[in-house]
Order: structure tokens, then C-alpha cells, then sequence
């Protein structure tokens, strides 16, 4: 094949690549104005020809790279090479750049990708929170009217251990536990709250039923204890331990609800698509969710261990910060990542 023939059979296939690389190049420079055309640089004197999309770049890169060896076992004009060896280069750099770091990625998923995938679900997340807040109310109103109805929930060695663990009558104690380094506790704190999350998510692959299930376990519980301590006097150190942590803790034990109702939908009601199709897709963005919650769960750990311990701590400081955290948390959930590209 002549030179010729060779540039007007794969002419279109260079500029496209170009406009490519110029597109990215142009993208990785957020500051400058993208209208302006860089100096030396041709005009785009073909608009007609269709734009490369990312992910034909690969196919369209080993392409170009077979064309370079064709050219040059042909002999072809030196312009020719260069012209196609700068391509090939600038090619291999777009694609085989190093990616993101892990703790940048990291950050970028906590940050944006969580909350959006979240507000994603908000079906199953608005069924997730009223069922559980649903039982929590249920049960504290049911606990304030018969307070007998606790015993129905813990045995009473149960019970005089929580009215232990948050007796006012002992301010320098630590809230919430009877023993325990701080370190300990923040890493008991880790498997259990994780433990109850995951129980939770996970049951929901049994149509869903398992997860409404769980939250309602968890509401019941949380609501019942609640109000039997309310009852007995020993309310006020108990909302100042559980008011710090609340915020990430309850809301990850919704996530995770939601989460494991979504995947229960997957399953029972795949759509068009096939269930093992859905039950993988779903599994994907349950895997995303389960991880967003288990750092919103770290996080509530070290909280919990740290600082919602503390029993000397006067208790407007305390429903401060607590407030401080739950604005902080529904707000990252309910923005997050929503001006992100």
C-alpha cells in the first residue's frame, strides 16, 4: 500500500485519537480556559468525525501501535513515524498513568461515592428508617406505660448491669461499660457494632424479610432499654453516652437495613434481567454499601470508646457535640458528592 493511501484510509482514525488525548489533557488542567487552543496546535477542521469514547481507547491505542510497525517496515516518510510514534507515546502514557492513590481513592469514596450511592436507595432507605424508628418509639412508649415489659426483654441480671453501667450516682465512672481500657473498648466496640451491621444486611438476601426483621430486633431493643432506664432515674447519663455516637452508629445500622433490602429485592424481583444478573449486580452495590458502613461504624467506635465514655463531662457539652455530629452526618449524607463530576 502506498503512503498515500495508507494516511487517507486511517486519517480519521489519528485525528479522533488526538481530540482524545487533547480532551484529557485539557481536563487534567481545570484552571485554563478549554476554548483557547494550545499554540502550534491544529484546528479542529474536522468535527464531523465522531469523538473516541474512553472505552474503545485500549482497542484503538493497539491499533495505532500495529499501524507504527506497518509504517515502518514499509519505509514510509519520516513525518509519518514521528507523527504516529508521538501518538503511540502520548497514548501509553493516558494509558498506563498511574491511577489515584489508595487513601486519595479512599477518601474520594467516603466523601462523594457513599452518600450518592446511599441517596441511590432512598426507598429502601425511608423504609429502613421508619421501620426502625418505628420500633424504637413502639417499644419506649410501650416500656414507659408497662415497665414491667422489660423483663420480657432482659433477665434481671441483664438489667442490673445496665443500671450499673449508667448509675448517676457514680459521675466519675465510666459511661456505658463496667471495665475496660478505652483501646479495648474501642476495638470490642468495632466487632460488635460491625457483627450487628452485617447481621443485619445480610439477612436481607432472604427477600428482604431478614434485614426488616433485624431492624426491628435493634429498634425494639434500643427503645425498650432506653425507656427502662428513663423510668428508673438513670436517664441522663444514658443519653449522654449514646448522643455522641448515635449519629454514625444508628444511621449505619439504617444503611445497612437498606442495604440488605435492596439486595432482598434484587433477588425477588429482578425485573427484566436475570436473577443471577441482578443478584450480581446487586451483590456489587451491596459490597459498596457494607463498606461504607463499616467506616461510618469505625468511626463510631472511637467515638463511642473516646469520647461518649467520659462521665465527669457536663451534660450541655455533651448533647453539643452530639448535635454537632448528627448535623454533620445527615448533612454528608443527604449533599455529599452531589456537585461532583
Amino acid at each position: 500500500m502506498r503512503q498515500s493511501q495508507f494516511i487517507i484510509q486511517h486519517e480519521a482514525e489519528w485525528q479522533a485519537f488526538e481530540r482524545w488525548l487533547e480532551v484529557r489533557a485539557d481536563k487534567s488542567r481545570p484552571g485554563e480556559d478549554k476554548r483557547k487552543g494550545k499554540p502550534g496546535a491544529k484546528p479542529d477542521a474536522a468535527p464531523s468525525i465522531p469523538p473516541m469514547r474512553d472505552e474503545d481507547m485500549p482497542v484503538h491505542y493497539r491499533r495505532l501501535c500495529q499501524q507504527l510497525a506497518l509504517a515502518r517496515s514499509r519505509g514510509y516518510s519520516p513525518v509519518v513515524t514521528a507523527r504516529l510514534q508521538d501518538l503511540m507515546h502520548r497514548g501509553h502514557n493516558a494509558l498506563y498513568r498511574p491511577g489515584p492513590l489508595h487513601w486519595r481513592r479512599a477518601m474520594e469514596f467516603l466523601i462523594a461515592d457513599f452518600p450518592r450511592l446511599v441517596r441511590a436507595q432512598r426507598g429502601c432507605l425511608w423504609i429502613s428508617a421508619a421501620l426502625f424508628v418505628a420500633a424504637t418509639v413502639g417499644m419506649y412508649l410501650a416500656v414507659t406505660w408497662k415497665p414491667e415489659l422489660i423483663h420480657s426483654l432482659f433477665d434481671p441480671q441483664q438489667i442490673a448491669q445496665f443500671e450499673a453501667m449508667y448509675d448517676p450516682a457514680a459521675p466519675d465512672a465510666k459511661l456505658g461499660r463496667d471495665s475496660g481500657t478505652d483501646l479495648a473498648m474501642f476495638g470490642y466496640y468495632i466487632l460488635n457494632n460491625v457483627s450487628i451491621a452485617f447481621r443485619t444486611a445480610a439477612s436481607g438476601f432472604f427477600a428482604g424479610i431478614g434485614a426488616l426483621l433485624a431492624l426491628g430486633f435493634n429498634g425494639v431493643i434500643f427503645g425498650g432499654l432506653a425507656a427502662h432506664l428513663q423510668t428508673v432515674g438513670h436517664g441522663d447519663p444514658f443519653w449522654r453516652f449514646v448522643v455522641g455516637h448515635g449519629a454514625p452508629e444508628l444511621s449505619a445500622i439504617v444503611i445497612a437495613g437498606a442495604a440488605g433490602l435492596r439486595l432482598g429485592l434484587d433477588v425477588l424481583a429482578p425485573g427484566r434481567r436475570r436473577r443471577l444478573d441482578a443478584l450480581v449486580e446487586g451483590g456489587k452495590v451491596f459490597g459498596q454499601l457494607c463498606l461504607g458502613v463499616f467506616a461510618m461504624l469505625v468511626f463510631a467506635a472511637f467515638v463511642e470508646a473516646f469520647w461518649s465514655s467520659i462521665g465527669w463531662m457536663p451534660a450541655w457539652i455533651k448533647f453539643s457535640v452530639g448535635g454537632v455530629l448528627w448535623a454533620l452526618v445527615l448533612g454528608w449524607l443527604w449533599r455529599g458528592g452531589a456537585h461532583a463530576r
